[in-house]
């Protein structure tokens, strides 16, 4: 009886394997869609792959790098593409990224859409120019108590072309389980300093990534980063300009103002940083230098819930009510904005009410 048993258990556990093996041999049967033609821009670029993928690792594979901040889970929204011809139907996954707008113009996530047949798709110029790089961290320093910068020096290749306020995706690695990841950071650093990378990251509660830049990431290690992306960046017209951040915000606009000087800009700006208290405040002493060096510059940084009894002489409050005391009117102004969505939207509605026109906004918000 226990002998019959054991057959049926065997012949049973068999029966399952041999099962789990064709239906994995089935899956990449369906899977395997033959060579697709994937035609960019009208014929700029043609290329020739293996179908089954998304529409965003098939780029990536040839060099081409959509920015994507959640490696490829479409809870992000940052890999939208034009998907002219191809793309097959609206996922469930896309549609609450999807404005009415961008349905109207074919506008998809490109991680969600499975390269199934030739397609046709349209993307922003600059992409052709984003890279993946292989670097070394060369230093890790702890600017606050939940902010670090890192510079990574670049090896292959070597060198980087970016504009001040421009961002990189860098890769994280698998630690403790967690799966390797993709977040994208502001450059800090400035163009001319094209052989590295620097970088502002603040501590998020949980964050995959930068749970590994701040337990893990050792100085001397390895990293990958891909871009250079975005379209944040110093208007050329020479018009008065406010910038305004919070905690790791600070990044493109240090950025920025680094470059200013070292271009000889000197337009009329001013820049308000906020935090909560003085254990926030970064680069201070260094802003408060580029004052001399930029005539026609100005800090102020604006603490929200600093010990009224502390030996703090700047200013006290959130940004949108102090900002009226610097610039009663900000009609001839641009601004440029980079932190939390509740920061930007009060102080562009701050803004707004003296005078700001909407063209004249430029902002990097973090969602």
């Amino acid at each position: 009886m226990l002998a019959s048993i054991g057959l049926a258990v065997g012949f049973l556990a068999i029966t399952t394997l041999l099962l789990a093996i064709l239906l994995v041999f089935a899956e990449r049967r369906i899977l395997n869609y033959g060579p697709c033609t994937l035609d960019i821009n009208n014929g700029k670029k043609s290329l020739v792959v293996t179908g089954g993928s998304s529409l965003l690792s098939s780029l990536a594979d040839n060099d081409i790098f959509i920015p994507s901040a959640c490696g490829g889970r479409g809870s992000c929204a940052y890999c939208k593409v034009q998907v002219l011809d191809g793309g097959g139907m609206v996922s469930p996954v896309e549609e609450p990224y999807l404005t009415p707008e961008d349905i109207k113009t074919n506008v998809r996530l490109s991680c969600q859409v499975k390269v199934r047949r030739d397609i046709k798709l349209a993307i922003p110029d600059e992409l052709f120019l984003a890279r993946r790089f292989q670097g070394k961290l060369v230093h890790k320093r702890k600017l606050t108590y939940d902010v670090v910068e890192l510079r990574i020096a670049l090896n292959n290749p070597e060198s980087i072309e970016f504009a001040a306020g421009q961002y990189i995706q860098l890769e994280s690695q698998e630690y403790a389980g967690r799966d390797a990841v993709m977040r994208a950071y502001s450059i800090s650093s400035i163009p001319s300093d094209s052989r590295h990378v620097e970088v502002i990251i603040r501590k998020v509660p949980e964050g995959i990534c930068t749970t590994w830049v701040f337990d893990h990431l050792q100085e001397g290690q390895e990293v990958f980063l891909s871009g250079p992306f975005g379209e944040f960046k110093l208007s050329d017209t020479k018009a008065p300009a406010v910038f305004l951040a919070g905690g790791s915000g600070m990044a493109p606009i240090w950025s920025i103002l680094r470059d200013m000087r070292e271009r000889g800009d000197d337009r009329e700006a001013i820049y308000f940083f906020s935090g909560r208290n003085q254990d926030d405040l970064f680069f201070t002493e260094e802003l408060f230098a580029l004052e001399k060096e930029l005539p026609n510059f100005r800090y102020v940084p604006c603490l929200t819930r600093e010990d009224p009894d502390s030996d703090w002489k700047g200013e006290r409050g959130r940004i949108p009510a102090v900002l009226p005391k610097y610039i009663p009117d900000t009609t001839a102004y641009e601004a440029y904005l980079c932190g939390s969505s509740n920061l930007i939207d009060a102080c562009v509605d701050a803004m707004k009410q003296r005078g700001l026109q909407e063209p004249n906004i430029f902002y990097d918000k973090f969602e």
